[in-house]
């Protein structure tokens, strides 16, 4: 072993378990002998005897750790999350590949979404590093391939430093460029230091002494925004304190010591030689160290050198001083192979050339798109020259280089053997947005679908590709589909056409269609395979169905309707509950939920068989069927407020409102798992999405938000979500980050969860400002008996009757005592939730409620959050006009009206009595709460209280009472805002 390795290996690895044990910070002590050792050449290692020093090497999985571990390393401990990251299907093309080559392991690196994966090809087998809450913006590999380094861009950014070997993070670096991120990373030729770049407007460039304990920069400077965003920094390997860096149109040049960092700008343009430059991709420096390199799109090679006369250490001034045409071809990636310059270009050609640019060798059969990135192995080649292609001199020797990975701008990621010049491709995935999945009914089979055409199956058990179909002329795959049976994949495309194809070969017969010119969006089979509809962005559902000619089935166009006025959120095939017959239903931003009349309708005409609107203010996103856990079907709704809502599949009525998951955004989807046939099978369970989150709800939904859980899935957004046929797996497809993730669920684990939560009515007390011992829940002890005393009469002398009920009349004043004010829609669906919830099994009303009861009402139909100043704004922004003063203002007649006409209308006594018990414009002392306002003339009484103009402040604390509208208001009167303001939108 070299001293270099041995420096790297074993007093690196030392201080890496150090790192993982202190949570990324050093001992001094280490750092000391990692000084010495570099002073003695490297043989401090061997000195380190101390027993505290053998201790802990000895306990570090760290510094016992070989290449091999990864590969031999099995999961046999048992499942302690609920939901998993198991695989991830794709890879972000824009981002290097980097070889971990040796002779023990085919290993490479690369970056999905916000996770780094480290792919064995040999053992098919991934390890996947997480720890980003942003998609990765760079990555990079030490010399030596033992260190890792990642980073992301946007908030709460981290930078994190791995151990190739055991997958541990060894360091992390919270914010190291708060003012947007990292754009860039490099490692010294030692490993030691750290460089990054800012993605800043300002950019900021950084060196770390990563091994140390500090949490600050060596040294740091900023660039002038004239040299436009640098995107690309590399170290000169033959001194740390040299870097460069480049843009697309200029070079750095930087040298730092004690603390100081400077740069230069070394002219470079057309007007350099008087010949087009072209854009720069990527610079290096020779391994000499003293000379530069640079490659353009036009083909071009940069020559810098140091400027006669700069010969001090720390400002060596470079001059480009030669423009040389390398190739005819743009050239994306330039890099350093033992002695050979190596370029890759847009043609997908791999280029070698000596160190006085002659052309030695290249590789230009391997049929590739643009070259992304090129990586060589750590292994040196053998001494057997046998198998080696010759080069192109005269001499025609054997050309002898390392194996290398190529990755290209269409995701292919390629490993080229150079003793036989044999290409291998290890991945090809999709290089466009990837937004459909869906999983077979029958089989471990998972099909994946590309914006840029490509059509994959994957055995997601086995992890190798079943098919693969490329479309050419509907190229934007937006969505697809298994029918229940499995006979059939049902094919939705941006441009309208839909596609029935064999599951199996992903080819088709006649079952092609174009019906419609808007994208398709939703596609769904009924439970006997014999219907499919479609939902498109044009507001209309297409149905086909398959009938018999002769003695084969053929898919026929049925019908199109346009059903709603806003976008299709969800469409459905359900069973009719009389029969065996398919029933349609298709879920609108309208608010309406349509059915369809199938059974009637005939060719060119499908009908509408109901309609119903199921929202007041709330955007519904999803529905779902919900599992016959009860005698009553229903219909599960997921709305933007963050509640669910069961309705009868009969009667449309709102059964039932819950508390849905609140984490940060709505559900945007959500699908029933499928029994399991291992377990219980009255245990039912609800894998859903949010806007980047994915996660796994305990059936029957209660409102108890310790039954769910969720975890980041997908930072720039979720596009589809798709379980297995036996429940165990979820997939979720990304969308801009041309990923799939596979999910393992612990169902084990999400009941332990659950369990931590506590029973009974405990997981709701801690809903309750202050939980079971504070002041909300003992007003509503105090509110609940008053009830009964107010019911049976506050005048009235009699015993009192105190039981653990009150009447359900009852409900809405001890809601509005509470501060929430729900409208009169919400008094009814609270009514009926009580009323009907025994009435299936007993076939009676429930006339009373207790206060168990009432408090599981009360969390799951209150606001999931109060009103805030966002919310007032975003009202005026609709009701309101843009005065020139810049205020959005509404004038008293406008609100008025608003209020008596829209929603549901006010009368003019209502109002009055409304806008007297609000702080500002009641009276002294208010009335008693049985009494009646009594007002003779409520009109002139509104337009004394009211301004002429209101503005957001205006309402906000002249009317409202809040201290300001920049103030988030208190519960109560936020409540009865949004309430009021609902109504008028």
């Amino acid at each position: 072993m070299s001293t270099m390795d041995k420096t790297q290996n074993g007093d690196l690895s030392e201080k890496s378990d150090e790192t993982t044990r202190n949570v990324g910070e050093q001992s001094s002590v280490n750092k000391q002998v990692e000084l010495q050792e570099q002073a003695e050449g490297g043989e401090a290692e061997d000195n380190i005897s101390s027993p505290t020093a053998e201790d802990k090497s000895a306990d570090s999985q760290v510094y016992t750790a070989t290449s091999l571990l990864l590969t031999t390393k099995k999961e046999t401990s048992v499942k302690t999350h609920p939901v998993t990251l198991d695989w991830a299907f794709g890879i972000n093309p824009a981002l290097p590949v980097f070889s971990l080559l040796d002779q023990d392991r085919l290993a490479v690196l690369y970056s999905c979404s916000h996770v780094a994966v480290i792919y064995d090809h040999a053992s098919s087998s991934q390890h996947l590093l997480q720890g980003h809450c942003s998609p990765i913006s760079c990555l990079c590999v030490s010399e030596d391939k033992r260190w890792l380094v990642t980073a992301d861009k946007g908030q709460d950014s981290v930078l994190i430093i791995w151990d190739s070997y055991t997958g541990i993070p060894v360091r992390t670096m919270f914010d190291c460029h708060p003012e947007g991120g990292v754009t860039a990373v490099a490692l010294s030729n030692d490993s030691r230091y750290l460089v990054t770049i800012g993605a800043g407007a300002v950019q900021r460039v950084c060196i770390w002494d990563w091994t140390n304990e500090t949490e600050d920069p060596e040294c740091q400077t900023d660039i002038n925004p004239e040299y436009s965003f640098q995107n690309h920094i590399v170290f000169n390997p033959t001194d740390s304190s040299q870097l460069l860096s480049n843009s697309g149109s200029q070079v750095l040049f930087y040298t730092w010591d004690k603390g100081i960092m400077e740069y230069s700008a070394p002219e470079i343009s057309n007007k350099t030689f008087n010949k087009t430059v072209g854009r720069l991709t990527q610079s290096v420096f020779h391994s000499g160290g003293v000379q530069a390199f640079s490659v353009t799109m036009a083909g071009n090679l940069v020559l810098w050198d140091v400027l006669k006369g700069s010969v001090t250490h720390q400002n060596k001034a470079m001059k480009a001083t030669k423009l040389i045409p390398l190739q005819k071809n743009g050239i994306t990636v330039l890099t350093l192979c033992d002695s050979f310059i190596v370029t890759g270009d847009v043609k997908g050609h791999v280029r070698f050339y000596d160190e006085n640019f002659k052309l030695i060798n290249w590789y230009s059969d391997f049929n590739l798109e643009a070259i992304a990135s090129i990586s060589f192995s750590k292994e040196i080649p053998a001494s057997s020259i046998e198998g080696y292609q010759e080069d192109c001199t005269l001499k025609t020797k054997p050309f002898v280089n390392r194996n290398f990975v190529l990755s290209t701008v269409s995701a292919a990621v390629v490993h080229v053997k150079a003793q036989g010049s044999v290409a291998q491709t290890l991945l090809n995935e999709h290089a466009e947005s990837l937004d459909a999945v869906a999983c077979h009914p029958k089989q471990p089979l998972v099909a994946m679908g590309s914006r840029g055409g490509l059509l994959k199956v994957w055995d997601y058990e086995n992890k190798r590709v079943i098919a693969n179909r490329v479309f050419h002329t509907d190229k934007q795959i937006q969505c697809i589909t298994y029918d229940p049976q499995g006979f059939y994949l049902a094919v939705g495309f941006a441009s309208g056409a839909v596609q029935i194809l064999d599951p199996c070969t992903l080819q088709q017969g006649e079952e092609s269609f174009h019906y419609s010119q808007d994208c398709i969006t939703h596609l769904t089979f009924s439970h006997d395979s014999f219907f499919l509809a479609t939902a498109d962005t044009g507001r209309a559902v297409t149905v086909f169905h398959l009938c018999k000619e002769g003695s084969q089935h053929v898919w026929k166009y049925l019908g199109r309707h346009r059903s709603h006025y806003k976008p299709i959120q969800d469409l459905l095939f359900g069973v009719q509950l009389d029969s065996t017959q398919p029933r349609l239903i298709s879920l609108g931003m309208d608010r309406r939920l349509v059915e369809y009349d199938l059974q009637n309708s005939k060719k060119n005409e499908l009908l509408i068989l109901s309609s119903d609107r199921i929202e007041q203010s709330a955007v519904p996103t999803c529905m779902a069927w919900y599992p016959p856990l009860t005698t009553e079907h229903f219909l599960l709704t997921a709305s933007d407020l963050y509640k669910m809502k069961l309705f009868n599949v009969t009667t449309k009525m709102c059964r039932k409102t819950l508390l849905g998951p609140t984490y940060g955004t709505p559900v945007k989807k959500m699908l029933t798992l499928p029994a399991s046939k291992d377990g219980d099978p009255s245990s039912r369970y609800m894998a859903y999405i949010t806007q980047n989150k994915v996660g796994v709800h305990i059936l029957p939904l209660d409102g108890n938000t310790f039954k769910s859980t969720a975890l980041l899935c997908h930072p720039m957004g979720v596009s589809s979500l798709a379980c297995s046929y036996d429940g165990r797996y979820i997939f979720t497809a990304g969308g801009m980050d041309k990923t799939v993730f596979l999910w393992e669920i612990s169902f084990p684990a999400l009941e332990a969860a659950a369990a931590l939560g506590g029973k009974e009515l405990i997981p709701f007390y801690t809903l309750i400002e202050g939980g079971r011992d504070g002041e909300l829940f003992k007003m509503m002890e105090d509110l609940f008996y008053y009830c009964q005393l107010r019911n049976q009469g506050i005048d009235s002398m009699e015993t009192r009757q105190v039981s653990t009920h009150i009447p359900l009349t009852e409900v809405p004043f001890v809601m509005r005592a509470l501060g929430f004010y729900p409208t009169e829609q919400e008094l009814e669906d609270m009514q009926n939730e009580v009323k009907f919830s025994r009435y299936a099994e007993t076939g009676k009303y429930v006339t009373h409620i207790d206060l168990e009861e009432f408090i599981k009402l009360y969390v799951n139909h209150r606001p999931a959050f109060d009103t805030s100043k966002e919310d007032l704004f975003k009202a005026f922004q609709v009701l309101g006009v843009l005065y020139e003063s810049g205020q959005l203002v509404m004038t008293r007649e406008e609100l008025l009206e608003l209020l008596q006409s829209r929603g549901e209308p006010m009368t003019e006594e209502e109002l009055a009595e409304c806008l007297m018990t609000l702080p500002d414009l009641g009276v002294e002392g208010g009335r008693s709460e049985t009494g009646t306002l009594h007002c003779k003339d409520p009109e002139s009484l509104l337009e004394s209280k009211l301004p002429l103009n209101i503005t957001v402040d205006t309402f906000a604390t002249d009317i409202l009472g809040f201290s300001s509208a920049s103030q988030e208001p208190p519960p109560e009167e936020g409540s009865s805002s949004s309430s009021k303001l609902s109504k008028a939108s």
